[in-house]
C-alpha cells in the first residue's frame, strides 16, 4: 500500500517545531506508551546506522543528528551511537546493548528490517521508543522518517527515458541494478522505477545485489554484459551511487568509452564528479539535512512527552509488514543532473565547488559552467 503523500505539512515541521516552542504549548502530557513527559534536556538517544559503505551515514546523517540534538537540549542531550557494518547480527547486539543501557529512544536505520523486529519488540518492552530511520523497520515501531522511496524510484525511471529521449522503446534493453533484498527501500525504489520503465523499454537483466555492495554490482554487470553484449545495453538504472560506481567499472573493463545513461542515488562526491564528467547520467539528491534534522526533532519531542511537536513532525502514514499506520514524515527528493549541481549540493551547502572540481575535473566542470 502506498504512503499517504502530506510531503508540504512534512516540510513546514521544522518551521512549526519553534513556532510553538515560542508559545509554550509543547508540555503536553506523554501517550503513556513510552517516553516521560518530565524528562528533561539530559537524553540519550541511542543511534544505530547500518553501513560504512554508503558515505552518507558518517559524512552527514550522524554528525547532522549529534548536532541537532545537543541544539535541541541546551548541549545536555548526547547521542550514543553504533554502526553495524552491514551486519545485522552485530545490528541486533548493540541494540541489545542500547536497551541495556536504558537509553531514552533509538533512532533505528536497519541492516534487515525484518530480522530486528525482535530486538524493537524488547525495546517496547522496556519501555524505549523506536524511530525508524530512512529504513521502514518491522515491530512495533513508534514512527518513521524517510525519504518518499517510491517517488525515488520513479524519478530514477523517469529520468532514464529522458535520457533515452523521445524514440526510446521496447527495443532499447535496460539493466536493472536493485539494492540489497534485506532492505525494504530496496523493493519501494524498484517499484518505482518500474512504474515508469514497464511497457516502454525492455528489462533485459534484472538483479538484486546484495548488501548493496559496489563489488557485486560491478560483478552482475560484467555478467549482464557477457550476456547481452556491450552494444546493446540502452541505459542502466542503478538503484544507488555505491553501485552506479562499480557498474562502471564493469563498463571500463569492457572497454566502453561511451557509457550509457545510468542512474544513482545519494549525491555521493565521486558520483557528482561522474556526472560532471558524462559518466553517469544522474543521482538522486536527497536533502539529509532535513532528514536528519528532523528526526533529531522527532526522536527529542517523543522523550519528554511534547505530544503537539511530535504530531506535527509527523503528518504521513505508512504500514508495514507488522504494524498499520505508523505516524511517518516522508520527505521529497530531486534529479540532480549537470543541470542542476548549483542548485542543490552546493546551494545546500553539502559540497563546495572545490570538492567536486579537483584538478581532474576542472575542464569539465568549466565545460557546464560549474566554477
Amino acid at each position: 500500500m502506498r504512503p499517504t503523500r502530506r510531503i508540504a505539512i512534512a516540510v513546514a515541521a521544522s518551521t512549526m517545531t519553534f513556532s510553538l516552542a515560542a508559545c509554550g504549548v509543547l508540555n503536553a502530557s506523554s501517550d503513556g506508551s513510552s517516553a516521560s513527559p518530565t524528562k528533561g534536556n539530559d537524553v540519550t538517544i541511542g543511534l544505530l546506522l547500518p553501513e560504512t559503505a554508503n558515505t552518507r551515514y558518517e559524512d552527514f546523517d550522524y554528525p547532522i543528528i549529534k548536532e541537532k540534538v545537543a541544539s535541541l537540549t541546551n548541549k545536555q542531550g548526547k547521542v550514543d551511537y553504533a554502526n553495524a557494518d552491514q551486519d545485522a547480527n552485530k545490528q541486533a547486539t548493540q541494540m541489545q546493548q542500547m536497551i541495556d543501557n536504558k537509553v531514552d529512544i533509538i533512532l533505528l536505520d536497519a541492516v534487515d528490517s525484518h530480522a530486528i523486529a525482535g530486538e524493537v519488540t524488547k525495546a517496547k518492552d522496556a519501555g524505549i521508543p523506536v524511530i525508524a530511520y530512512d529504513r521502514l523497520a518491522e515491530g512495533p515501531i513508534d514512527a518513521y522518517i524517510s525519504f518518499d522511496n517510491e517517488l525515488v524510484g520513479e524519478v530514477q525511471g523517469r529520468s532514464l527515458l529522458d535520457a533515452l529521449g523521445p524514440d526510446a522503446g521496447t527495443a532499447d534493453k535496460i539493466v536493472m541494478m536493485n539494492g540489497s533484498p534485506t532492505d525494504p527501500n530496496a523493493k519501494q525504489f524498484k517499484a518505482g522505477a518500474l512504474s515508469e520503465l514497464n511497457g516502454k523499454v525492455t528489462i533485459a537483466k534484472s538483479y538484486d545485489t546484495k548488501d548493496w555492495k559496489p563489488e557485486n554490482a560491478q560483478a552482475n554487470m560484467a555478467a549482464a554484459i557477457q550476456e547481452i553484449g556491450k552494444g546493446n545495453i540502452a541505459a542502466i538504472y542503478s538503484a544507488n551511487d555505491g553501485m552506479a560506481g562499480g557498474i562502471v567499472k564493469a563498463l571500463d573493463a569492457a572497454g566502453v568509452t561511451n557509457p550509457p545513461p545510468i542512474t544513482g542515488q545519494d549525491a555521493e562526491l565521486a558520483a557528482v564528479q561522474r556526472i560532471v564528467a558524462g559518466e553517469q547520467y544522474m543521482s538522486v539528491y536527497k536533502s539529509y539535512p532535513q532528514e536528519a534534522e528532523a528526526a533529531a526533532q522527532m526522536a527529542v519531542a517523543k522523550v519528554q512527552g511534547h505530544d503537539i511537536q511530535f504530531d506535527a513532525l509527523t503528518q504521513d502514514s505508512v504500514d508495514s509488514p507488522t504494524n498499520k499506520d505508523i505516524p511517518a514524515q516522508l520527505v521529497t527528493v530531486t534529479a540532480l543532473t549537470k543541470k542542476n549541481i548549483k542548485s542543490t549540493v552546493i546551494a545546500d551547502g553539502i559540497y563546495k565547488t572545490s570538492d567536486i572540481c579537483t584538478s581532474k575535473y576542472s575542464a569539465d566542470c568549466e565545460a557546464i559552467g560549474l566554477k
